[in-house]
């Protein structure tokens, strides 16, 4: 019944639009009509309103190409999606969909732009479900009833008969993770890339493991339409976004400091802890500080953490101490008469990260910006540039961060560093620092006043929509 319908629906539209095709007729409208979901890994808005995203940020910059301004539309669940789209209300969808190859359903994908695994989630303290054989009536897992995950358990059952599951109606996966950590479900099974960004915010959530096959997302349009126009162009759009690196760079926005080393429990768990005990001691010094500097006080607040966790007495075995970890030469150029007092320390450091950024080529944009001038805090200006030169002699970018930080690491090796003005240097330790403090920042980009961010690290379920609020002028 439903192919009938949206085949219905299809001619119709067809019928009525013969004359101009699809893509003339949103130029001429002058409006991209996208379907989507509020999800972490899609679309959501922060606390001004705007739109941000994965999903956002791809639909935006094709319907620049297009010379459209795109529109919006939520939608509660994938099978509402996939409706809108068979029956011609928007022009496609952009919601993390799962590619597939059912011919009787009313849609049809786009190239792909992302490859994802999906992952048992339980719990921590629950039993962790090792291999696929022990999926059973001891571990029903939660699903939604119209998901990907649900179509790959389907499968799944053909080699695994044993393989029990409950669908959930009205939710999305999103959800259900939300609900395993708030221990009203046990299992469920989430998208890698949903999973390694929310446990970030819920550090319980744990993965089992790991389903077979990998998976890949696109966009969904309309199956009975005979006007390709805007599909063949998204799909140009698309390919053209991987051939020239621009999706990778996007790609890196979102998920560059959390798929790389995967999740560290502990740590988030002693972060958290930290920012209940610690920052509130902090908190002014950094607010203040940051605002003369123009600054976000979070990341300055990050980097602290990274650096000291947050500690005015800490002191590594070079010298370099205090909150910020400042130098000894360092703290004498920027007039910090004592390392240990804290609002000295955060003062130097503001202004030594500020003086990086401002020396910074000004063709470099953001987020590159900031993440380079955090490479050079923690390995010195001299080591980014002969990196960035490196970068260019191997044919990449020295503007992008994506690419400076494969190459940083080679200044540990002679070959390389001997090319170089500064020498050798251990090119690894500034790659991860960027990540971990994007990982810090992130957090606490995401906790927008004193009593939610309280609710959070004290293991407490914030309100619903809380963890998709954010004010992030870098990411």
């Amino acid at each position: 019944m439903k192919f009938l319908t949206a085949m219905f629906f299809g001619l119709i539209a067809n019928f009525f639009a013969s004359e101009h095709t699809l893509l003339q007729q949103i130029q001429a409208r002058g409006e991209l009509r996208v379907v989507t979901r509020h999800s972490p890994t899609t679309y959501y808005e922060n606390a001004k309103g705007e739109g941000v995203g994965l999903e956002y940020d791809l639909v935006r910059a094709f319907a620049e190409e297009l010379g459209v301004t795109p529109k919006f539309i939520i939608a509660n669940s994938t099978d509402e999606m996939l409706r809108m789209v068979a029956h011609h209300e928007v022009d496609f969808a952009a919601a993390g969909l799962t590619i597939h190859s059912d011919y009787s359903a009313p849609v049809r994908f786009s190239t792909s732009y992302q490859s994802i695994n999906q992952h048992v989630v339980y719990r921590e303290g629950n039993p962790p479900p090792s291999e696929l054989t022990t999926l059973n009536e001891k571990f029903i897992i939660n699903v939604a009833s119209d998901s990907s995950q649900l179509m790959q358990l389907k499968r799944l059952k053909k080699q695994y008969p044993q393989l029990t599951w409950q669908e959930t109606s009205d939710t999305d996966s999103s959800e259900l993770l939300e609900r395993v950590w708030d221990q009203e479900i046990n299992y469920t099974i989430g998208q890698s890339h949903e999973v390694a960004r929310l446990q970030h915010f819920y550090p319980e959530l744990q993965i089992g493991l790991k389903l077979p096959e990998a998976q890949h997302l696109g966009w969904a349009f309309p199956r009975f339409s005979q006007d390709d126009s805007l599909y063949l162009v998204a799909n140009q759009f698309l390919e053209r976004l991987r051939r020239t690196g621009v999706l990778e760079q996007i790609m890196d926005r979102y998920y560059g400091h959390v798929t790389e080393d995967g999740f560290d429990y502990v740590n988030m768990r002693t972060y958290y802890r930290h920012i209940r005990e610690r920052l509130p001691l902090y908190r002014n010094f950094f607010e203040q500080i940051a605002a003369r500097h123009g600054m976000d006080w979070r990341l300055l607040a990050a980097i602290g953490y990274e650096e000291s966790q947050w500690n005015p007495n800490a002191e590594s075995a070079t010298g370099v101490r205090g909150l910020m970890m400042l130098t000894q030469s360092t703290a004498r150029e920027l007039g910090v008469k004592n390392r240990d007092d804290p609002a000295e320390s955060i003062e130097g450091g503001a202004r030594y990260f500020a003086s990086l950024q401002g020396r910074m080529e000004e063709k470099i944009r953001e987020p590159d910006r900031t993440w380079l001038a955090l490479a050079s805090y923690n390995v010195g200006l001299g080591h980014i540039i002969d990196a960035r030169t490196l970068t260019a002699q191997r044919g990449a970018n020295p503007n992008r961060w994506i690419d400076v930080r494969k190459t940083l690491p080679l200044l540990s090796n002679p070959y390389w560093y001997e090319q170089t003005r500064h020498g050798q240097a251990r090119g690894y330790e500034p790659v991860k620092f960027v990540q971990n403090i994007r990982r810090f920042y992130e957090v606490l980009t995401r906790f927008e006043n004193k009593p939610l961010l309280s609710a959070a690290v004290s293991n407490q379920r914030p309100s619903k929509g809380f963890i998709l609020a954010r004010q992030t002028p870098i990411l």
